[in-house]
């Protein structure tokens, strides 16, 4: 794989406006676990875009928001710095007619950098064209975006116009991740998010986000059978219960859905254990996001 020009670029936006269906879609692969719940993505994470001569690293960020706990606070701060140092940097909205806080925030801290700033109206096959145009309107004005582009990253419709555009910016550079390596996360952190992933599908609301996910244990037997001990961290007694399931069925159906991915993953066979503990509070224990990897 000869790469000629490499960079980075910032993806951000509120909570639940597609930024990581976007990522997927440009890289052409699943890299970042996708909801439908709002603040799916916890860490920062790069995915390697190979689209030869280029690379792009696309940052990952959680969704921009008032913080209500410390790990929130992290989160925020997070998306604060991936926007430091970048080639190019994408603002992704909803396609709503109006600009709310949270993203004149995002522009403000994007928009007198000197890097070429896209906007992103996602969500394209809800809508149609006449309903798209006042969007389009309402954000033209907020600042000197390189381009407004209508897409639909769960179909896919303007993603390679806005891939043509954003490789045109990466400068000249040798490749910035070695060829087969698709994030910069390590297994364990992959893992750890697919079950993540399982587990806000299947629950409501409050308690995945009152959740932490960690590997405990990860070998490969001689024949090839990866094995995974995961331990799944509520901070309620009752939040504990309910990841359970009556007779375990829900714990069961989480395991299921995650053993599923993760033996395509390794293209192979995965004995997946889980376990669930209560740590209560951990979200706004220093000590306890340190653990979970969520650093200063």
């Amino acid at each position: 794989m000869q790469i000629e020009k490499a960079g980075i670029v910032a993806i951000v936006g509120r909570p639940n406006v597609g930024k990581s269906t976007l990522i997927n879609r440009l890289c052409g692969e699943k890299v970042a676990i996708v909801t439908p719940k709002p603040q799916t993505t916890r860490l920062r994470l790069c995915a390697v875009c190979n689209r030869p001569p280029v690379q792009m690293v696309l940052i990952d960020t959680p969704g921009f928001h008032t913080p209500r706990t410390k790990l929130g606070q992290r989160m925020v701060k997070t998306v604060r710095e991936s926007v430091a140092d970048v080639d190019a940097a994408v603002l992704v909205v909803d396609p709503f007619p109006s600009v709310g806080d949270i993203e004149r925030e995002l522009i403000t801290k994007c928009s007198n950098k000197p890097f070429p700033f896209y906007l992103v109206i996602n969500k394209l096959d809800t809508l149609s064209r006449e309903n798209l145009l006042p969007v389009i309107a309402a954000y033209q004005d907020q600042a000197d975006f390189a381009a407004i582009l209508p897409v639909s990253a769960k179909k896919g419709d303007g993603v390679e116009e806005l891939a043509s555009l954003l490789t045109g910016h990466m400068p000249p550079s040798p490749a910035l991740y070695p060829e087969g390596m698709s994030t910069d996360q390590n297994d364990r952190v992959l893992i750890a998010e697919t079950i993540r992933e399982k587990l806000l599908i299947c629950l409501d609301d409050e308690v995945p986000h009152g959740a932490a996910v960690t590997v405990e244990k990860l070998s490969e037997r001689k024949d090839g059978l990866v094995q995974i001990e995961s331990v799944i961290t509520c901070e309620k007694d009752s939040h504990k219960g309910i990841v359970i399931g009556k007779n375990g069925a829900m714990l069961k159906k989480i395991g299921s859905l995650a053993r599923a991915e993760l033996e395509e993953m390794y293209e192979g066979k995965v004995f997946l254990k889980l376990f669930v503990r209560v740590r209560e509070g951990w979200r706004d224990s220093d000590a306890q996001l340190r653990n979970f990897g969520f650093n200063q």
